[in-house]
């Protein structure tokens, strides 16, 4: 079969903050795809707000190389896929794999392979992809790479990779000084035998396999991503796979649901390192975007309008966790930060606050987002919105709060199964790294989450590595425990492992909350007053209301307090007058921690400007009763 060897197809996959968007920078620069004097930024692919806040990749996004070889032969076009490496998107992940031939796993010479380097590799070896390993961060000064090299090999016997996936050539990397050797180097060092990647170039030319078409087959374009232009409207990615696509040629659009229609494509663009050029024809192999498709969704298919034959539609895995995101239903609604002075009038214009400008947001959200479902609830306001991890939701609702909208999100929950007629929820496997001083709390924390331990390995350097498998729903809130229990020193992540028998009731939140019994202003008198009681979320002057959550009590029930509480004003001098009291900080909570700290009765309110944690029924006698009701079994 013909083959069109100038150009290549490769995904960049690899764990979170192991390096790949730092590598992809350095591989645009000595491709020479910008001029010297363009003032660049560090991770040029990570352009959304959110990643460079994070320092996370969310977006799979993709650029292209211009590569000249060495021998002096034509140059050869490298289309590059960044992927995420966080587990809860692993939608993303999978939608890049459908684009490429090949993928690069890139290892950290210090952590080895972790919980999403299992994850996008077992994504690959079931592609039947082949792999370049390239160990990156060689000159951490506690690299061991002999190690991590045996670690990752043990990684393709047990995910089952077959012999010719197992025989994978390795580059040896430190992609922040952009150089690349296939010779090993010392641990702890930069390779002393190249100053550039010009290795990881070739290594990449040689075993990435240049894509094949048949000269006889009909046009065929597979829909891998979306995007939007002002000027041109909804943009499709789409990989071509036979045939030849043309600017202003017809084609056969075939939906999801089956239907065929023929649509005339209006613009034809190649990418060019970070930018989109114009272009006239896009052959086999090659990753362009169109224009001209008002409705396409990811996985359809840009046919053939005289032979139109469908492409598989991207399959992504069963989403694990659930939260409800409804309209803010608090007093506060549509008020501000403050609720008061002018500047609440204006805010109340620009806030989303209905529940059809929410609905439409979710919708548009599903049309880029192939791991995510939403589902209709009993309430007219609200809607169950279902995906890989907390994480992955913590996202949407950041996005949609820098958007203006204000929403009440319900405590995330798991989304089970019935199997074989027995309840079955997600499990994840969790990968802990943690000083050997902080093993016994990170085991009793485990525990009472029925975490079951797989593994643990001592390397000798005062770490300890230890692997559970654990109840998605143990999870919930796990992390800031995690973190105050190893003084901040662990280390976590977490990887989905399949559906598991229901583990039982548990308990992970043992302390109950401080709950204002009124509406006003956070007074220092009051706050100084209920310190002794717990922690304190609220600063003095913050307006609340009554059912608002202002703190976390020291003991196992919830309490009803009046943080406004004003200091009484006589002219009676106190015997304690000349005391001076401190108010202590307050512990501020992240959109995260907020979604963490949640009770099946708490639910958290996102506004623009703030976010609180509030009670679900807002009136403290309505809660009484309900929950003497509860007690008596009526």
């Amino acid at each position: 079969m013909p083959t069109r060897h100038d150009i290549r197809n490769v995904a960049i996959v690899a764990h979170v903050d192991h390096g790949k968007t730092t590598i992809v920078d350095a591989m645009l620069k000595q491709a020479g795809a910008f001029a010297a004097h363009q003032h660049l930024d560090d991770r040029m692919m990570d352009s959304n707000d959110l990643e460079r806040e994070k320092g996370i990749t969310i977006l799979a996004k993709n650029t292209a190389v211009k590569y000249h070889p060495k021998d002096g032969g034509a140059p050869i076009t490298i289309n590059i896929i960044d992927t995420p490496g966080h587990a809860d998107f692993g939608g993303e992940v999978e939608r890049g794999l459908s684009m490429v031939d090949a993928v690069v796993l890139l290892v950290d010479a210090s952590e080895g392979p972790l919980p999403q380097t299992r994850f996008v590799l077992r994504k690959a070896l079931q592609a039947k992809m082949p792999v370049i390993l390239c160990i990156n961060k060689t000159d951490r000064p506690d690299s061991r790479i002999d190690e991590v090299v045996n670690e990752t090999y043990d990684l393709f016997l047990d995910l089952d990779a077959d012999e010719d996936q197992i025989e994978f050539p390795i580059v040896y990397a430190c992609g922040r000084d952009g150089v690349a050797s296939l010779t090993k180097p010392e641990d702890g060092t930069v390779p002393a035998d190249s100053d550039s990647l010009e290795p990881f170039f070739s290594t990449i030319l040689a075993h990435v396999p240049a894509p094949v078409y048949d000269d006889e087959a009909p046009l065929q374009a597979h829909v891998t991503n979306l995007d939007a232009d002002n000027f041109l409207g909804r943009i499709a990615l789409v990989r071509v796979e036979q045939g030849e696509l043309r600017k202003g040629q017809t084609v056969a659009w075939i939906k999801r649901d089956g239907t065929i229609s023929n649509v005339r494509i209006t613009e034809l663009m190649m990418t060019e390192a970070l930018t989109r050029k114009p272009a006239e024809v896009a052959g086999p192999g090659d990753i362009c975007a169109v224009a001209g498709f008002p409705d396409i969704m990811i996985g359809e298919t840009l046919a053939d309008p005289e032979n139109p034959i469908a492409l598989p539609l991207i399959s992504v895995d069963e989403p694990a966790i659930s939260m409800t995101i409804g309209t803010n239903t608090s007093p506060m609604v549509g008020r501000g930060g403050s609720g008061k002075g002018a500047d609440a009038k204006s805010a109340v214009k620009d806030r989303k606050v209905t529940a059809r400008q929410v609905k439409d947001r979710l919708d548009r959200e599903l049309v880029g987002n192939v791991s995510l479902r939403v589902l209709d609830t009993e309430r007219p306001d609200a809607w169950e919105v279902q995906g890989r991890g907390e994480l992955a939701l913590a996202i949407l609702v950041e996005q949609m709060r820098r958007e203006g909208f204000e929403l009440t999100i319900g405590k995330p929950q798991v989304v089970t199964q019935v199997i074989d007629g027995k309840v079955h929820e997600p499990v994840e496997r969790m990968t802990v790294d943690v000083p050997e001083e902080h093993m016994g709390a990170v085991t009793q924390l485990m525990g009472v989450r029925k975490g079951r331990m797989d593994n643990m390995s001592n390397h000798g350097s005062g770490w300890v590595r230890m692997e559970f498998v654990v109840p998605s729903r143990g999870l919930i809130g796990f992390r800031t425990e995690f973190l105050t229990g190893t003084r901040g020193t662990g280390i976590a992540h977490s990887i989905h492992e399949g559906l598991e028998p229901w583990f039982g009731p548990l308990v992970t939140r043992n302390n109950g909350s401080l709950v204002a019994d009124r509406s006003g202003s956070v007074t220092p008198f009051a706050m100084i007053n209920l310190q002794e009681r717990g922690v304190l979320f609220t600063e003095p002057g913050t307006e609340v209301y009554e059912g608002m959550i202002v703190g976390e009590n020291s003991r196992a029930d919830d309490m009803d307090v009046n943080i406004t509480k004003e200091k009484k004003l006589t002219n009676m001098r106190a015997a304690s007058a000349d005391n001076t009291e401190n108010v202590v900080p307050p512990r501020r909570l992240s959109l995260e921690q907020s979604l963490e700290f949640c009770r099946d009765d708490e639910c958290v309110e996102v506004t623009p400007e703030a976010v609180r944690i509030r009670k679900v029924v807002l009136d403290q006698k309505d809660r009484s009763r309900s929950a003497s009701r509860a007690k008596s079994g009526k």
